[in-house]
């Protein structure tokens, strides 16, 4: 099936979850924010969220500063 990640077209395997997502990325265990549809994704729920065909997900690293 294809999304959008940050603005790109990807195609990604059918029933798959955004926390397999975020390992297929990389980016488990790094501090980011999950939003799909416009809708923040809380990370207790990352393992529970479906993704399906078209949805548009962003994700944003947190940048640490003082």
């Amino acid at each position: 099936m294809q999304i959008t990640i940050n603005g790109e077209a990807t195609e990604i395997p059918d029933d798959l979850y955004m926390s397999a997502l975020i390992d297929r990325l990389g980016l488990t265990g790094r501090r980011i924010a999950v939003e799909v549809n416009q809708e923040l994704v809380p990370r207790s729920r990352l393992d529970a969220h479906p993704l399906h065909d078209g949805d548009r997900v962003e994700i944003i690293h947190a940048v640490g500063g003082g």
